[in-house]
């Protein structure tokens, strides 16, 4: 059996695959894209949401909106971590984002020029996010702080974001 026919078993089998295993060259660079980019409208998605931080409304919402700018930063340099596990550099990833050979969400090429474009940022992009991307078992699996979040709606439109 071929390394590439015991890459396929496993897959098949959904058995873990780690950044040291071998994976055919394709798949650790689709990857490495698929990291990279999520690593990078992470890190652009902060900052409309960032500029608001000091015009928010109220102090409530001006913490919670630099909470949320936080958990976004620490996502990217999770992401980032991850892509690296893989062997690619950041400063790589980075360069290609500014290249244009690396894109990121492109929501985040609309300006916010009222506090009411923050909490559609926060609806359309982290609702869709939470419904559509089916990874809320994963969520609460992997990243039992996120996942604690999640269940008591801390950045909900109800809590007072």
């Amino acid at each position: 059996m071929t390394e590439e026919q015991r890459f396929d078993q496993r897959i098949a089998q959904e058995t873990a695959i780690e950044p040291q295993d071998w994976m055919p060259d394709a798949y650790r660079k689709t990857l490495i894209r698929q990291i990279g980019q999520h690593a990078h409208s992470e890190i652009v998605g902060m900052l409309p949401e960032g500029n608001w931080i000091t015009r928010a409304p109220t102090l409530r919402r001006k913490a919670i909106l630099l909470a949320k700018v936080q958990d976004e930063a620490g996502h990217g340099l999770y992401l980032y971590s991850a892509a690296e596990t893989l062997g690619c550099a950041r400063e790589d990833l980075y360069q290609k984002m500014l290249d244009g050979q690396m894109k990121y969400s492109s929501i985040f090429n609309y300006p916010t020029l009222s506090w009411a474009d923050i909490g559609v940022i926060g609806w359309l992009v982290d609702g869709a996010a939470i419904v559509n991307g089916g990874a809320v078992p994963d969520l609460l699996r992997l990243c039992p702080g996120d996942g604690q979040n999640l269940q008591r709606r801390e950045l909900s439109p109800a809590s007072g974001f």
